[in-house]
């Protein structure tokens, strides 16, 4: 039944996906809200709205395909340099969405999981992003990461902070600290590296999302405007990723 839903899903597109090598992880820098909303006449939070229905989207079509963890860039560290009534409007656009957008995606036995420094919201917010967590956490689907006040630097930052309090309390010498020790400080400590980010919009740059664990990924790059961006993109991105030859520094 599983594998007659993904042969439908895929028989209409034109982009041929080898259904036993998917990526595992695939990280999204969602980009372009502001432009599409632009060409339009919109204000610039009707972007914002659209993209929201884009991303709702799009991680129900990763669950099917099978993917195991999405990761999302939802509002980055450097976003609050924005104009007041932009981030406003995206801050109630994003607690509206803690209210209804994502509780219609926990449905469907997704589990989501915050990333970021919350202490930036207020603790209305933090309460939200906390019974969200703690009401999928069960889920067995895909894994949906949400990263929010979220930037690469300040993650590891964060990181090698926590990793120095721990030699000065003597619970780990310094020559025991490897790759492994901190990647277990970051936010997806336990889930896999990504494989494939992806990133529509024009740009060519990773924006300081995940700078560690996207140092092997494979990227693509997209000129539709995320508002625009469907499942046509997303398995053409798979498919894009699966002729390639990841060697990891090797020959």
């Amino acid at each position: 039944m599983i594998m007659l839903k993904l042969k439908n899903l895929f028989k209409q597109d034109e982009h041929k996906v080898d259904l036993e090598n998917l990526p595992q992880h695939i990280g999204i820098i969602m980009d372009g809200n502001g432009r599409w909303a632009k060409k339009r006449g919109l204000p610039r939070s009707g972007g914002h709205a659209a993209g929201a229905k884009t991303f709702e989207k799009i991680i129900e079509d990763a669950g099917d395909i099978g993917i195991k963890v999405v990761t999302v860039y939802a509002f980055s560290t450097e976003n609050w340099s924005r104009p007041k009534d932009e981030v406003d409007a995206l801050m109630s656009l994003l607690e509206d969405y803690l209210d209804n957008g994502l509780e219609r995606i926990a449905g469907r036995d997704v589990k989501i999981h915050f990333i970021g420094d919350s202490a930036a919201f207020s603790d209305k917010f933090q309460k939200k992003l906390a019974h969200m967590e703690k009401a999928t956490r069960d889920n067995g689907g895909l894994l949906l990461n949400v990263a929010l006040n979220y930037g690469g630097r300040a993650e590891l930052t964060n990181a090698v902070k926590q990793i120095a309090e721990e030699v000065k309390n003597g619970e780990i010498n310094p020559d025991e600290i490897t790759e492994d020790t901190i990647s277990k400080h970051l936010y997806t400590s336990g889930q896999p590296d990504p494989d494939l980010i992806i990133r529509p919009s024009g740009e060519f740059r990773l924006s300081n999302f995940l700078m560690w664990q996207g140092a092997y990924s494979e990227l693509w790059f997209s000129d539709c405007l995320w508002p625009d961006f469907s499942k046509k993109e997303l398995l053409e991105a798979i498919s894009d990723y699966q002729k390639r030859n990841r060697r990891f520094g090797g020959v």
